[in-house]
């Protein structure tokens, strides 16, 4: 069955519940990555997925796996290297250098049998490499306007994991994240979540099912409920501006006990 074409420059979604069944979500395809577009699609559930060899796809799975901040899960091993404060975590420090690193982590681990990336970490782009250059481009500039935020975590001055993705309202939609050091793009996340709950924030959307996000506490929603969600909580007031990050590493370690 085709689906719809885009035209270049900013167009209209079709209606998500036109989304193919096989392959799951497949909506859209063609149109652009302006900063405008891109904002749209996230406010209605829809986002790119594609690599170089393809012309831009548009999705919108179902179900959805999402994160809600207050069920988020933190295993012993992973309390027990928060507690160890091995490594500093940061916001917005170095956007371009996280996105980077996501699109370099596949590629690593499947050229070099003995990188360091924890490929077992990774998030939905786990089966191919799809953040393209014209992907890392649109997503700079999302960051340049505050839509797009990153996190980094830190050894010393080597960035050794984090992750990257899109705000609007009080909804944060993961894209990627990497791990050079076992656990570091658990720790971004349980960071991210602590101090989404500290703005208020009620959602977290992970796009698709993955072990590696089921261990942090995330679910999956069946599109029509996502969607409802969404369309509540994008509407709410999120955090404005570039994000720094509030919430310590004390304060952490005194809320897990």
């Amino acid at each position: 069955m085709p689906i719809p074409w885009l035209e270049h420059g900013e167009s209209d979604f079709p209606p998500v519940e036109q989304a193919l069944d096989e392959p799951n979500g497949l909506l859209a395809a063609g149109g652009e990555l302006s900063v405008s577009q891109l904002v749209k699609a996230y406010g209605q559930g829809i986002f790119p997925w594609f690599d170089e060899s393809q012309p831009i796809l548009w999705w919108s799975p179902t179900p959805r796996m999402v994160i809600t901040p207050a069920h988020l899960h933190i295993s012993k091993s992973l309390k027990k290297l928060i507690r160890r404060q091995l490594y500093t975590v940061t916001m917005d420090r170095d956007f371009a250098s996280v996105i980077n690193a996501c699109a370099q982590a596949r590629i690593n681990s499947q050229v070099d049998s003995n990188s360091q990336v924890d490929s077992s970490e990774e998030s939905q782009d786990d089966a191919q490499t799809w953040i393209g250059e014209a992907m890392q481009a649109a997503y700079k500039d999302l960051h340049g306007q505050n839509w797009a935020h990153s996190v980094e975590v830190w050894d010393g001055c080597e960035l050794v994991g984090g992750l990257y993705g899109v705000a609007i309202g009080q909804v944060f939609f993961g894209e990627s994240m990497f791990s050079k050091r076992s656990n570091t793009s658990k720790l971004a996340m349980v960071y991210l979540v602590k101090q989404l709950m500290r703005w208020g924030y009620q959602l977290i959307d992970c796009q698709v099912s993955s072990e590696h996000l089921s261990s942090l506490g995330a679910k999956e929603l069946a599109r029509e409920n996502f969607l409802k969600q969404l369309q509540n909580y994008r509407l709410l007031q999120g955090k404005i501006g570039r994000w720094q990050l509030e919430i310590t590493d004390q304060e952490l370690i005194d809320e897990l006990g």
